[in-house]
């Protein structure tokens, strides 16, 4: 790993580090030499990613949590701050959504895509930032948000809406924190095999328990994607530690996507005969 890369003594929190996006960051976070504090509802997934974290040399600490909980959340930041002697890097990962179509969705229902995907955001960004600020060294802030932050999502509209609020919340901080040599970018993901898209919503992360997508299914998902396969876990891990680096050091207020090409392709997909259409039956391109 080029030297670059590298985030020897460093000190990084990951909300949602349990599993999928947020566990992979964590771990490819320590790979490169960070410390990193884990904050998961589910105590048993963060204990295993610690686990993981500490075979790398690094240190790890877990804080079982619920986002939601706004003074929960801003503890265990100032704990990991302390606990470590700095902060350097926070990732925003932690996030949910459920499909309804809008006019059926309840104002709770709302209210909880917001509190977990934005509202969490908001907080850990501000106690985060603080300890930054007050450490001088600058630093690195990660949102993951979704490809969903830049089109439209039929079912999923409250959880659009709060990703795309995620990006504009990423560009104004890219502002207003550059004079502390704060750095804050924004994942977006869009098909990736994790636990919770396969169904492992609760208890230990057990692929064991997936449902088995049929053949059929699998080709329609590999033709969606223009690099022809669904998104690893590891490589949203990737994509943190380049942004998290010394790498990424001129890199402020964007919005990468992870996602094989699909914001790219804007509806365009590959057809049965595996030219790209617009729809299976009105073939374009020759």
């Amino acid at each position: 790993m080029t030297d670059r890369l590298r985030l020897d003594g460093q000190a990084a929190f990951v909300t949602g580090g349990g599993g999928g996006i947020g566990r992979a960051i964590a771990i490819r976070l320590a790979e490169a030499g960070a410390n990193v504090a884990i904050l998961d509802i589910i105590a048993e997934r963060a204990e295993e990613t610690a686990t993981r974290i500490r075979e790398t040399g690094a240190r790890a600490l877990t804080f079982p949590a619920d986002v939601m909980e706004s003074d929960a959340l801003r503890a265990a930041i100032d704990q990991a701050a302390a606990a470590f002697g700095r902060l350097d890097i926070l990732v925003n990962n932690a996030g949910g959504v459920s499909a309804r179509p809008f006019l059926e969705q309840s104002e709770r229902s709302m209210r909880k895509h917001i509190d977990i995907n934005l509202m969490s955001m908001l907080v850990a960004t501000q106690a985060a930032a603080r300890h930054m600020v007050a450490g001088g060294k600058g630093g690195s802030i990660i949102n993951v948000a979704s490809i969903e932050a830049t089109r439209a999502a039929p079912n999923f509209a409250v959880y659009a809406a709060c990703k795309a609020g995620m990006f504009s919340f990423t560009r104004s901080m890219a502002l207003e924190l550059s004079g502390h040599g704060i750095r804050v970018n924004c994942l977006a993901p869009d098909h990736t095999v994790t636990p919770g898209n396969q169904g492992n919503r609760a208890g230990p992360v057990d692929p064991a328990t997936w449902r088995q997508r049929s053949d059929d299914e699998v080709d329609a998902m590999n033709r969606l994607i223009p690099l022809g396969r669904e998104g690893i876990d590891m490589e949203c891990g990737d994509a943190a530690l380049f942004l998290s680096s010394r790498m990424a050091s001129y890199i402020t207020g964007i919005l990468l996507p992870v996602d094989g090409g699909t914001w790219a392709s804007s509806g365009w997909v590959r057809g049965q005969t595996g030219k790209w259409t617009l729809n299976e039956g009105l073939s374009f391109g020759g």
